[in-house]
C-alpha cells in the first residue's frame, strides 16, 4: 500500500494495521518498546502485529496479531520477545517480494523497525520497491548512528560494564594487577569512551583516536613510583589489540596483567530506568508520526526527539562527543 492509499484509509476511518520487528543485534530495552507499541497502538485505534525473527521472519511469514497478553510481564526482561536475526536472503529481491506478499496477507499498512543503520537501509530498499511506509527506531548498544545521541540498549550496556569494572577493580587492587577490559561496539568506541571516563580507568583506547603508548608508559612508571599499584584499561573491540595491550602491561610496565573480554553480557540484562523511559518515548514518537510523516528515523538529539530522513543520516558522519573525548585524552596518551 502506498502513502496515498494509506491516507485514504485513514480518512475513511478504517483501522490501520501496523507491524513491529526487531532486527540485527538485540539490546536491552527492546521489550519495553514492544510493550509500549502494543499498548499505544490500541490507544490510538490501530491494530498491532508482531513480526517474529526480524527480516528472516518477514520472509517466512511469521506474522501474528499482538495482544495485551503477549506483552504482559516483559517490562523487566532484556532481549526481544519477538526475536531477531540477520538476513542474507533479504539481499535477494525475490525474497523481498515474498516478504511483501506476506504483509499483504495480513493487510499490514506500515512497519516499525528497531535496529541499526543496516536495518534502516533494508527497509528503505523495501519501501522504494513496494511502498510500505515505515518508521525506524535506533536500537543498538554500539550507539553508532549519525545525528543520534541515544539508541535503545546503550544505558543498560553502560551499566553492565560499570558493574563489571567495579567487580574487577576489587581483584586488581587486591593483587596489584593490570586488567585490560574489552568492550563491544564494533568500529565505534562509544561504550569504551564513556565507560573509561565514568569508571575512572587509567587507559582508554578507541578506534576514533590515535593513542600514544610511549606517553602512557612514561606516565604509568611515574605513577608507580608515587604509589599506584593497579591499572584498569578499557579497550574497544574494534581495535583488535586487547591481547597485545595485556602483553604490553606485562613487558613494558612490569605489571602482572589479565584480559577480560566482556562480550555479549553487554547486550542483556534488565533494562535501566532511563532505558525503559526512552524506549517508550521512541515508540510514542513513531506512532504519533507514522500517518503524517512516515519513512523517517526517530532520533534523539540535543535532549529532544527529531525525525530524520535516512538519507540525512547516511550522508552524515558519526562523531563522538568532543567534550567526552577531551576528558579521555590523557587516558590515550595524548598531550
Amino acid at each position: 500500500m502506498n502513502n496515498v492509499k494509506l491516507i485514504i484509509k485513514i480518512i475513511q476511518g478504517e483501522i490501520m494495521n501496523i507491524a513491529i520487528l526487531t532486527s540485527g543485534g538485540d539490546s536491552s530495552g527492546m521489550n519495553n518498546a514492544i510493550k509500549k507499541f502494543v499498548e499505544y497502538s490500541y490507544e490510538k485505534g490501530y491494530t498491532p502485529y508482531f513480526i517474529y525473527r526480524g527480516l528472516e521472519g518477514l520472509i517466512d511469514g511469521k506474522i501474528k496479531k499482538a495482544t495485551y497478553k503477549d506483552v504482559s510481564g516483559i517490562i523487566y526482561r532484556g532481549g526481544t520477545i519477538i526475536k531477531s536475526s540477520r538476513s542474507k536472503r533479504w539481499y535477494d529481491k525475490n525474497y523481498r517480494k515474498t516478504a511483501y506478499e506476506n504483509l499483504k496477507k495480513h493487510n499490514i499498512d506500515a512497519l516499525i523497525i528497531l535496529g541499526g543503520d543496516g536495518s534502516f537501509r533494508a527497509l528503505k530498499v523495501f519501501y522504494n520497491e513496494f511502498k510500505i511506509p515505515f518508521m525506524g527506531i535506533p536500537a543498538t548498544i554500539d550507539n553508532d548512528i549519525a545525528l543520534n545521541e541515544y539508541s535503545i540498549g546503550v544505558d543498560t550496556a553502560l551499566n553492565i560494564i560499570r558493574e563489571a569494572v567495579d567487580d574487577i577493580r576489587d581483584t586488581a587492587s587486591s593483587f596489584s594487577r593490570a586488567f585490560v577490559i574489552e568492550t563491544m561496539g564494533r568500529e565505534c568506541g562509544y561504550l569504551a569512551l564513556v565507560s573509561a571516563i565514568a569508571n575512572g580507568a587509567e587507559m582508554c583506547l578507541i578506534p576514533e583516536v590515535e593513542f600514544n603508548l610511549k606517553n602512557l608508559k612514561k606516565r604509568y612508571l611515574k605513577e608507580i613510583k608515587e604509589g599506584r599499584d593497579y591499572f584498569i584499561a578499557i579497550v574497544a573491540e574494534g581495535l583488535k589489540i586487547s591481547a597485545k595491550i595485556k602483553e604490553w602491561f606485562d613487558s613494558e610496565i612490569g605489571f602482572e596483567s589479565r584480559l577480560t573480554v566482556l562480550g555479549h553480557i553487554q547486550r542483556g540484562g534488565a533494562p535501566t530506568v532511563i532505558e525503559r523511559l526512552r524506549a517508550s518515548e521512541f515508540i510514542v514518537n513513531a506512532l504519533d508520526n507514522i500517518e503524517k510523516t512516515p519513512n523517517k528515523i526517530v532520533t534523539y538529539y540535543d535532549d529532544k526527539f527529531v525525525l530524520r530522513d535516512l538519507e540525512e543520516i547516511e550522508n552524515s558522519t558519526y562523531r563522538l562527543d568532543e567534550k567526552l573525548l577531551k576528558l579521555a585524552y590523557p587516558l590515550m596518551g595524548k598531550e
